[in-house]
């Protein structure tokens, strides 16, 4: 292989790691400032309650024991009810003042909205309310509701067992703009000038979000699919990932936001400035985690009215969607510096390009409604881009193959002096004017393409699922299978994908056709057949488990390559002929004269 393929190699591993450095270095997540939330202005009335429930918190609610949480009132409509925003399509239970179903509108799984409250049939509601720490019994009592504008209003009137005095809980649901951060109001108020007799083990109530973040999955590989919890406490410069031993994890440190994040959505919980505890849980009992929740335990209230707020982001993880909450006037709340973008688990500095090959595959699609299909269009059409660069490369490679024989006399000259092989070298690079790396630009632009379509199958929901071949390639986010193995081959499993063996023939032929082109030196064909062939192997085995969609469109560029090389090679050798022609001629010329 010559010198400039080797360049070639070297600088591809070289835009990788220089990429990751810059994408770890520039575009970590920025170190979280201070939080500014706004305060609601309710009375406070400090004072020292007369009586609390010594009941443990699993009695405190659905018992007939003195001392337990009863509701009073009976609301006329207690059925579900459908509310719809931009983006949002979701189910309300008065039950417990919950949420059976949450769907996103802008997102669709088999042409539906994608639900994103995933869990068994026995799994309870989001944002159930619990008397106390317990986490066995949600106060499922009926509310009564009513809607105004952009807010869910639910409200019931709760008291003591074996107590006269009644205090009124309000939930209430504030929506923004077109947003997937939403508010959840929690307000308590006495009847009495006293303070808020619900107080079970030191705490008021517990609010959770159960059952896990969606859409549905079959198994839990993180590669697939995944659940992660993350937590940013106050003041902290970057998140923790937290994890549940023995199906649970505590903690009471002061948070700015607790998330459940899967590979294509995130639930995070952004609480008040209230020191809640946090209990994060899961249930591993079948095998495959169904249920992850998240609970914030609110400490004994020594007021007659207190309003503690809760805001949720529950969408895509998509940092687009997540960085208007790092400004106060960029969202509906006024919220700002929350860093949301931090539970991405890969903030790519290569995001604007994610964005608009999913815009122009988005657009194929409404032509052609098939992903497979849209990216090999998409694949000739960057190839159309890059083909000023590509014809570059291919000159400059023709070129160098043309100064074969004075290379290799500069290296006769100077056997024993690769200083001044160096020098010589440069100069007739001078003096023929060519780049050396000019051969290296086109592999170069690739990268950063192939990056992009690697997050860009990976994190994008809409290509969750997309067939290209049935039978062959029904999901272009996954790796495709052909055919599973009852046992595991050393490195891939046991698994067999076509496509990887696929890309590595394409390769290993679009390279044979360049050094063709290029034309070695006989002194570097053990070298050369090395590249030709250990370097598609090499990507063989990084890219076996690849999404089947990138493997797609590295494979048809190959071929794109390999075409484009013949006609140049051809058209080549075609001047060549005609040159001699014209030079035998003009010789012939003169000996006449």
């Amino acid at each position: 292989m010559d010198r400039n393929t080797i360049l070639a190699i070297i600088l591809s591993v070289l835009v990788i790691t220089i990429g990751m450095t810059i994408q770890a270095t520039f575009f970590a997540p920025s170190v979280q400032e201070e939080v500014v939330e706004e305060a609601i202005n309710v009375e406070e009335i400090y004072l020292q309650p007369e009586t609390y429930s010594k009941l443990p918190s699993n009695l405190a609610w659905g018992t007939d024991l003195p001392g337990s949480l009863i509701a009073l009132e009976t609301p006329a409509a207690s059925s579900p009810f459908v509310y719809e925003t931009d983006i949002f399509l979701i189910t309300f239970d008065p039950k417990g003042a919950s949420i059976s179903s949450f769907k996103l509108k802008k997102h669709l799984d088999k042409g539906e909205p994608v639900e994103l409250l995933f869990g068994d049939a026995d799994a309870n509601n989001a944002f159930l309310l619990y008397a106390g720490s317990d986490r066995t019994r949600p106060i499922d009592a009926p509310f009564d509701y009513k809607i105004v504008g952009n807010r869910v209003i639910f409200s019931q009137t709760f008291a003591i067992k074996g107590e006269d005095v009644p205090f009124t809980l309000t939930k209430t649901f504030t929506f923004g703009d077109s947003e997937y951060l939403f508010q959840v109001d929690v307000n308590l108020v006495n009847s009495e000038n006293k303070a808020i007799p619900l107080s079970f083990d030191n705490t008021a109530y517990t609010i959770g979000f159960e059952p896990q973040i969606g859409p549905s999955f079959t198994s839990i590989d993180n590669r697939y699919s995944y659940r992660r919890f993350y937590i940013k406490e106050d003041g902290a410069k970057k998140k923790a990932t937290i994890t549940v031993k023995n199906g649970l994890y505590t903690t009471e440190k002061p948070i700015s936001w607790v998330a459940l994040t899967g590979k294509y959505f995130s639930m995070i919980a952004i609480p008040d400035a209230t020191n809640y505890t946090v209990t994060l849980s899961e249930d591993t009992s079948t095998g495959i985690p169904l249920e992850s929740n998240v609970f914030f335990s609110r400490p004994t209230i020594r007021s007659a009215d207190q309003t503690d707020t809760y805001r949720f982001y529950i969408g895509p993880q998509l940092k687009a969607d997540m960085i208007p909450y790092n400004d106060r006037t960029s969202n509906s709340f006024g919220l700002s510096n929350l860093f949301l973008e931090e539970t991405l688990d890969s903030s790519s500095w290569l995001g604007w390009l994610e964005t608009i090959l999913k815009t122009i595959l988005n657009l194929l699609y409404k032509v052609i409604p098939n992903y497979g299909v849209g990216i090999i269009i998409l694949t000739f059409l960057l190839k159309l881009i890059l083909h000023p660069f590509t014809k570059k490369g291919m000159e400059s490679t023709a070129k160098m193959s043309a100064l074969g024989p004075q290379m290799e006399e500069i290296k006769a000259r100077y056997p024993d002096n690769p200083t001044k092989q160096n020098e010589e070298m440069a100069e007739l690079y001078r003096r023929e004017k060519i780049n050396p790396m000019g051969g290296c630009l086109p592999m170069l632009l690739q990268f950063p393409i192939l990056i992009a379509f690697y997050g860009l199958l990976n994190k994008h929901f809409e290509l969750r699922g997309a067939m290209f071949i049935p039978g062959w390639i029904p999901d272009l986010s996954v790796p495709e299978t052909v055919a599973t193995l009852p046992f595991n081959l050393p490195f891939l499993g046991n698994e067999i994908h076509l496509l990887p063996i696929f890309y590595t023939v394409s390769m290993i032929f679009s390279m044979k056709i360049t050094q063709s082109s290029s034309g070695s030196a006989a002194g570097s064909q053990g070298m050369m057949k090395m590249m030709t062939y250990g370097m598609p192997i090499m990507f063989f085995f990084v890219l076996y488990n690849a999404p089947s969609g990138l493997i797609l469109y590295w494979s048809v560029m190959n071929i794109i390559s390999v075409v484009q090389q013949i006609y140049t090679n051809k058209k080549r050798q075609k001047e060549d002929a005609e040159e001699k022609v014209i030079q035998f001629q003009s010789k012939t010329k003169g000996k006449k004269r």
